[in-house]
């Protein structure tokens, strides 16, 4: 995904509410505290597309729909060009962005990308069938890739 996605992605999978069971994040530092500071979430286009619909768009293409102007804040630490990507599969969603700073994500790109989310979203809703400690494991690196 940090080949494809250069700038950083953030990945919140099974959403209950508004909490994820995971959330991976690699976005710079820096954007993930303004981005907490302020609230974007409830206002960032990227999590409103993957909260309504199942597939992938380019950020081009959600910024009509970013009054807030989250996308062109995000711009502003690299996060230039991306995707959105939403999951509803098992009666659980997943939203993903992914970022690059230097070019647009070709279509092969995007739909690599949807792929891993998928199995990474299958995957991580197995967790809840193992072990506790397996499970503990997932946690711990969701914080470390959220907090390095």
């Amino acid at each position: 995904m940090q080949d494809i996605a250069p700038a950083g992605f953030a990945i919140a999978f099974h959403i209950q509410f508004t909490t994820p069971a995971f959330l991976f994040q690699t976005y710079p530092k820096e954007w993930i505290n303004l981005y907490n500071k302020r609230g974007m979430v409830m206002q960032d286009p990227i999590v409103g597309f993957g909260f309504e619909n199942n597939g992938t768009i380019r950020w081009s293409e959600l910024a009509a729909n970013d009054p807030a102007e989250v996308l062109s804040e995000a711009s502003k630490y690299g996060l230039v060009y991306g995707m959105a990507c939403g999951i509803e599969d098992g009666g659980s969603r997943s939203v993903a962005g992914f970022a690059r700073s230097d070019r647009e994500l070709t279509d092969a790109e995007i739909d690599q990308l949807q792929g891993l989310v998928q199995d990474l979203h299958t995957m991580t809703a197995e967790a809840k069938s193992v072990s506790p400690e397996v499970r503990e494991d997932l946690r711990r690196m969701s914080i470390s890739f959220t907090h390095p």
